[in-house]
């Protein structure tokens, strides 16, 4: 039996969401070979960077890369707004995937190998990547997969209601994400106890706050001395010239940022960086400002103040991809940021506290025991191994 495990992506914020797992099956000792196979050098050096020392002694690591001149040419023209390499990594590298008996995925592109390539009978197990509301989350591509690991009730409901999931195909698993050791050092602002803002926009153009209000949203701060700005986007916002949706078919520019915010003493950007994707910005923020990320449900692991961006006046109230909007203002525009800030904190205890820990009860089921343990024994049950109690490598193996 073999399992693979594959980041297929430009940035590395799928890593965590499911490298764990991988973890915890290699300790397992199922029996199964397991191979984490890697798009590009960022994503390899962030799976040796998160494998706890398992990455060569107990999992093989395959960087799979285009093997054609016509693919390597695709990805030359198009790369600049779509994401060529990433479609054309599967037709160059059938053989691979061929080779393989599970397939574990965070995203939905895998299900190409199927629909485009024939590989009928590879499995494939979904772990998503966020425990958000977007409605794409929730399409009837996820029917396809042979079997999802969920974060929570909230994630099997809309699946099972919205996508025809078959409830006997969804295993809850909690949040693997949440079994990566936290980084020790945070941030560079200095810690004068000055209140932190985190303002984290979604790259996707018909949702983002960024395109409409975004730049307002810092020169705010930049215009202020007694708070601190963590601007940290969905870090595929700036990482091409153009960004695209594909749910909603809309192209933008996230265009250029002003100098004043990067000389700005209490402004700290980061467009994508390893901290942007470990809730390092997520766990020290004081309060959070956002759109449609999932990652505000990370930030909810601690109830704390938030407010949302509704720039292009989306009728929310009553819709469930909008339903983490509960947890606090929603405005317009950045001309309303301080009324609902001060709002967002004053309000916090009495009303919005409370719909907090509702939201992350009804995304996260979490127990004493690990996700990614309770992930990798779920894996194994869907492939048909028996799984034992994690343990650790012994080191005859972990030396060769």
């Amino acid at each position: 039996m073999r399992i693979g495990f594959l980041f297929n992506h430009d940035q590395v914020h799928q890593v965590a969401h499911s490298l764990p797992i991988a973890l915890a099956l290699a300790r397992a000792r199922t029996g199964a070979e397991i191979v984490v196979a890697t798009t590009n050098a960022r994503l390899s050096a962030e799976v040796i960077r998160l494998g706890e020392g398992l990455i060569g002694p107990a999992i093989r690591l395959v960087q799979l890369g285009l093997r054609t001149r016509a693919s390597r040419l695709a990805r030359t023209v198009l790369e600049p707004v779509l994401p060529a390499a990433k479609l054309l990594v599967y037709r160059d590298n059938l053989d691979f995937f061929r080779g393989l008996d599970v397939l574990v995925v965070a995203e939905k592109t895998s299900l190409i190998l199927r629909s485009r390539y024939g590989l009928k009978d590879l499995r494939i197990v979904h772990t998503r990547h966020g425990a958000g509301d977007r409605a794409i989350g929730f399409d009837r591509a996820s029917a396809a997969f042979d079997h999802v690991l969920v974060s929570g009730r909230k994630i099997r409901d809309r699946l099972v209601a919205e996508a025809g999931v078959d409830p006997e195909t969804i295993s809850i698993v909690g949040y693997p994400k949440f079994d990566v050791a936290p980084p020790s050092r945070v941030h560079p602002l200095i810690e004068d106890d000055r209140p932190v803002a985190l303002y984290n926009p979604h790259v996707s153009p018909h949702l983002s706050s960024w395109f409409r209000t975004g730049r307002q949203v810092l020169d705010w701060f930049a215009d202020r001395d007694d708070r601190h700005l963590i601007f940290a986007p969905h870090v595929m916002l700036f990482e091409r010239p153009f960004t695209l949706s594909i749910d909603r078919l809309r192209v933008d520019r996230p265009g250029r940022l002003d100098e004043r915010y990067l000389r700005a003493p209490n402004v700290h950007i980061d467009l994508g960086s390893r901290a942007s994707t470990t809730m390092a910005y997520t766990r020290r923020a004081d309060i959070y400002i956002g759109d449609a990320s999932s990652q505000v449900y990370e930030f909810l692991v601690r109830p704390r103040p938030c407010v949302f961006l509704n720039p292009h006046g989306y009728d929310w109230e009553d819709d469930p991809n909008f339903a983490h909007w509960r947890a606090g203002p929603v405005i317009g525009d950045a001309s309303q940021l301080g009324p609902a800030l001060d709002a967002a904190l004053a309000q916090h205890a009495g009303r919005y506290a409370p719909i907090q820990r509702e939201l992350f009860d009804y995304s996260f089921d979490l127990t004493d025991e690990p996700s990614s343990i309770r992930a990798a024994r779920a894996l194994a049950a869907c492939a048909g191994l028996s799984c034992e109690p994690p343990q650790a490598v012994p080191l005859a193996v972990a030396v060769g």
